[in-house]
């Protein structure tokens, strides 16, 4: 293989570089040796990136002797609980973008050999397997471990709670005092998000695509276990440099769709979709979003989990973790067992001593599963000609039809919900949240989470060109494309239009005649752009449409 570090370590005429590497620690014997990054998005701004400096410093011991020399560095987190329901929301996806540019240019500058990547919430992780696919180089991933729930009245709750709580005292559900409490109890301690959100969904991902060691997805942030985990990964590393194993060695069509198939039968986040799309970019492997509804046509949806069941992660683990779930899914023929992974192994080989425990009921058998169809679903029609994404799973309905009630923003349809101006049967359609639109194409949580709080998540449709929280439940159509900045159909659905939803016809329409869609669509002009400078500006003029996964190029 190609040594990038002989560019600092070899050679008279480095030895400047040399220098630099000595007062970090370097001694003679490294600069023969594999020169490793170990990264991750540690940080204080979020509990879900808590872990990452000590399990970086574990995966260095890791690293370290014969073979390899550590070095660490960091990149930026955003925390999408924090910056959820206000202006901030607009960064969270752009994070993406930023955590693969910056951990390539460290690596393309520093000339790593290899990496290891080290994440824990929701854009940081999709961010490491993106750099990881683009760089090409050895490279391995951590997550830094889920939260454990916390507890209210008895109760499992978690941060989803607390946002539902806000609608339930917008609308005198629930007593100030009573949020409170909730508010102290929901995050307990450092770790992403408890549920089948979106970090626990990619976590998943992680394993399941090969790029993790079995079995690290589910162990929880504060666990000894992660330690360990964190130190086996390190010294993965080394057989992956020796043995010249790449990303897109691992990361290959055939992987692509075990890991939707992992997605889909958890249950997991929309965001999976937007995420899975932008690393196959990375990867070079072409995957489009269709891929993810034909396999949910014969993946069966097997987790109860949170947002729409009854377990954490952490109940996940208690019973194996990701490898049962894989375990059943290969059983039953549902992924490629020929698949190489970071262990140097295949999946087949991997999970061969995986024994599935009988007496639990946190993940189904696919001859009695929760739904016989994955948890997620690919829409079009003449609302979203590109398609757009639903979570099924939890959803008891087939179809919906009802007049629209249109918002140009998330706030809009804040202030309309807690002015009493949203009413059961509508269909909710806010716009202008797209990737490049918004800019930023904004979660959601705080408007789907107020509905349900309200008691209107059974009873109005929500649509947009934004997207969701992996904690979000209910009716929520998410991704809608063309966007309306790309003069999408839903840049000129009117209030009082009707739309109708058909699950099984994976159908999604707004029921205007073609011709009057077509004269309003000649008649629309974008707003104002809401930046026309900085991070948020550079990122709307780069960005593709989310059906593309959303990626700056």
């Amino acid at each position: 293989m190609v040594k990038f570090s002989d560019d600092v370590t070899q050679g008279v005429e480095k030895s400047a570089a040399r220098a630099m590497l000595r007062a970090v620690g370097l001694k003679d014997e490294d600069f023969q040796k594999f020169q490793v990054g170990i990264v991750s998005a540690g940080n204080e701004v979020t509990p879900c990136n808590l872990t990452g400096p000590e399990l970086s410093e574990h995966a260095k011991e890791g690293v370290n002797g014969d073979v390899s020399a550590g070095l660490i560095f960091s990149t930026i987190a955003v925390s999408d609980g924090i910056s959820m329901g206000h202006e901030g929301m607009r960064a969270s996806l752009v994070s993406r973008e930023v955590i693969a540019d910056s951990v390539e240019l460290v690596m393309h500058a520093e000339r790593f050999d290899g990496m290891v990547t080290i994440a824990g919430c929701d854009k940081s992780l999709p961010g490491m397997l993106m750099a990881s696919a683009r760089i090409n180089r050895p490279a391995i991933f951590l997550y830094g471990g889920s939260s454990l729930p916390g507890e209210y009245k008895g109760k499992d709750i978690s941060i989803v709670d607390v946002f539902e709580g806000i609608g339930a005292l917008e609308k005198g559900l629930i007593s100030e005092e009573e949020l409170y409490e909730i508010e102290c109890a929901a995050c307990p301690g450092q770790g992403s998000c408890a549920g089948m959100f979106t970090a626990n969904t990619m976590a998943s991902v992680g394993e399941a695509i090969g790029m993790s060691l079995p079995g690290t997805a589910s162990i929880q942030a504060e666990d000894k276990r992660l330690r360990k985990a964190a130190k086996e990964t390190g010294d993965q590393l080394n057989y992956l440099l020796k043995n010249d194993l790449k990303p897109r060695d691992i990361m290959t069509k055939e992987a692509f769709h075990n890991a939707i198939t992992t997605v889909l039968s958890l249950g997991g986040s929309t965001n999976a979709v937007l995420h899975l799309l932008a690393i196959a970019y990375e990867a070079k492997v072409d995957l489009t979003i269709d891929i993810f509804d034909e396999l949910a046509r014969d993946v069966p949806h097997l987790a109860d989990m949170k947002p729409f069941g009854k377990y954490h992660m952490v109940d996940l683990d208690k019973i194996g973790g990701v490898p049962v779930v894989s375990k059943i899914l290969l059983e039953n023929k549902l992924i490629d067992p020929d698949c190489m992974t970071v262990t140097g192994k295949t999946v087949g080989e991997n999970l061969e001593n995986i024994e599935i425990p009988k007496d639990q009921d946190v993940v189904y058998f696919p001859d009695n599963p929760i739904s016989k169809e994955g948890g997620l679903a690919i829409l079009r029609g003449s609302l979203s000609p590109n398609g757009s994404v639903v979570k099924v799973a939890g959803i008891e309905i087939d179809t919906f039809k009802g007049p629209a009630n249109v918002f140009d923003s998330e706030q809009e349809a804040l202030d309309a919900l807690f002015n009493n101006k949203i009413n059961k049967g509508e269909v909710v359609v806010i716009r202008n949240e797209g990737p490049k639109g918004g800019p930023g194409m904004r979660e959601m949580l705080q408007i789907t989470a107020a509905m349900k709080g309200a008691g209107l998540g059974k009873d109005v449709l929500l649509i947009t060109d934004g997207r969701f929280s992996g904690g979000t439940t209910g009716l929520c159509i998410g991704h809608v494309t063309p966007e309306s900045f790309d003069n999408g159909p839903i840049a000129i659905c009117e209030t009082g239009d009707e739309i109708s939803l058909d699950l099984k016809k994976r159908e999604l329409n707004l029921n205007v005649d073609e011709d009057e869609i077509e004269k309003r669509l000649k008649k629309y002009t974008n707003p104002e752009p809401r930046y026309n400078s900085g991070v948020l500006n550079k990122y709307s003029k780069l960005v593709t449409g989310a059906d593309k996964g959303a990626v700056t190029g």
